[in-house]
């Protein structure tokens, strides 16, 4: 049992580092660009949301509120990102799900019928700003593990 253990463990020594890191195999390049969309999420929403804490949230209206919270806790995940950026790729994936959803059924009828006034118009644009999201996550690997890969056990 013992010498299993080791020659598991000696055999581990022969993959490359990718796959040892447990990051999916994923090269140190693309992990760094996923960083990458982590901290312009983090740092984004950071700058703009954290700021709500300190001047008070519980004075907005409940809604603000609610999607403060949200957006705060959003970029706390993100900064977990940096340092393990693919067992927090459901976060970016998040990101990209609301924000397109958003775009296709709130801001597109809008924009179609003349009703994009400012407000709608300032989220559009920081709605719009997912590309860079979009751009960073690993398309490929995601199809892998979370649509073809067998899910978990139900029971």
């Amino acid at each position: 049992m013992l010498t299993a253990h080791i020659a598991d463990n000696a055999g581990d020594t022969a993959l490359p580092a990718a796959q040892r890191a447990g990051d999916g195999g994923l090269s140190t390049r693309r992990l760094n660009v996923m960083r990458l969309g982590y901290a312009f999420m983090g740092v984004g929403l950071a700058v703009v949301k954290w700021p709500l804490f300190v001047q008070g949230v519980d004075s907005l209206p409940l809604m603000e509120g609610v999607v403060a919270c949200l957006l705060t806790g959003m970029s706390l995940l993100a900064l977990l990102g940096l340092r393990h950026p693919v067992t927090m790729l459901p976060i970016l994936l998040f990101e990209v799900a609301w924000k397109l959803i958003w775009l296709a059924a709130v801001a597109l009828p809008l924009a179609l019928s003349d009703g994009l006034d400012a407000a709608a118009g300032e989220v559009l644009f920081n709605c719009s700003l997912v590309v860079v999201i979009i751009a960073v996550i690993p398309w490929g690997y995601t199809w892998k593990r979370f649509v073809t890969a067998p899910g978990n056990a139900w029971r």
